[in-house]
């Protein structure tokens, strides 16, 4: 990673950029200096996104609807799985809320540098404001899906409980686990583009191995040993469990995932920065 310094020498001024010295995983004041730069280049993720559809924003609810309706067919209908005591279209819509929280940052994180090409390859600035720009469409179609969660509790009376309190961290650390694999992936993404093609796969799998569509209490009362004890290292276990805790009042199966899925989110966030930092002064190049 770069910075740079302005140093006044009578008129002009001119802008001398010099590597950083020490360790700073996250440059939080070279990202608040170019704020302008995040915040337009988030105001046009948003705008493209939803630029020339007819229905607009209600893609953020019809997506996550019809996921959950298919899942409560299949897994609540057909294969009659539990949906630990509140309707599958509810259990679903809530699992599925915080997997595209994590699946949409993840795959804009990564595709990030190489979608910008040539921004990358011409001027400088902080990369990582690249990826982070992302994070307000993920908040924004977050507090959509959001509201019309509050719409289906309404509707099948489920009560609200001060668990719900806790949903903007279990944002948080959604996000910080999805940037964290996102920035690793978009820095390879630059000099290897087979990344391109295993991010999509990676996401799928992660879609059917992890609490979505199904109860993470099920795996411990039918699958294997082996499954039991391998299960629970996926990080993305104790968040959608929290997710569901948060969103419905139920209880945690096994609070020990999530304490591990919240540290091992904080762990890729800071890995992940620390890699794309390594690896920064050749995006220019080789991108």
């Amino acid at each position: 990673m770069e910075s740079n310094r302005t140093v006044v020498a009578g008129t002009p001024r001119e802008t001398v950029i010099v590597p950083r010295k020490g360790f700073n995983a996250i440059p939080l004041r070279e990202i608040w200096e170019f704020r302008d730069l995040l915040t337009t280049l988030a105001q046009r993720d948003i705008k493209l996104r939803y630029r020339q559809t007819a229905l607009g924003i209600i893609w953020v609810i019809l997506q996550p609807l019809i996921g959950a309706g298919l899942f409560s067919f299949v897994f609540g209908s057909v294969a009659k799985l539990p949906s630990e005591g509140v309707p599958y279209m509810v259990f679903a819509y809530a699992g599925l809320m915080g997997w595209n929280v994590f699946q949409s940052t993840f795959t804009k994180a990564s595709n990030s540098l190489v979608g910008n090409s040539g921004l990358v390859s011409k001027i400088y600035f902080p990369r990582l404001i690249l990826p982070f720009s992302c994070a307000p469409a993920v908040l924004l179609d977050f507090l959509v899906s959001f509201g019309f969660l509050i719409v289906l509790l309404l509707a099948y009376h489920i009560a609200f409980t001060a668990a719900l309190l806790a949903l903007p961290l279990c944002f948080a650390f959604t996000l910080a686990l999805a940037m964290g694999l996102g920035l690793m992936a978009g820095s390879l993404m630059v000099s290897y583009r087979d990344v391109v093609q295993i991010v999509p796969v990676l996401t799928q799998f992660l879609l059917y191995l992890s609490p979505i569509a199904f109860a993470a209490s099920l795996v411990k009362e039918r699958a294997g040993h082996v499954a039991q004890l391998l299960f629970p290292a996926n990080p993305l276990v104790g968040i959608m469990e929290s997710f569901r805790w948060s969103c419905l009042g139920r209880p945690v199966s096994d609070w020990g995932a999530v304490i591990y899925s919240g540290v091992f989110a904080l762990v890729a966030l800071v890995c992940g920065a620390v890699a794309f930092q390594r690896m920064e002064r050749r995006f220019a190049d080789v991108i």
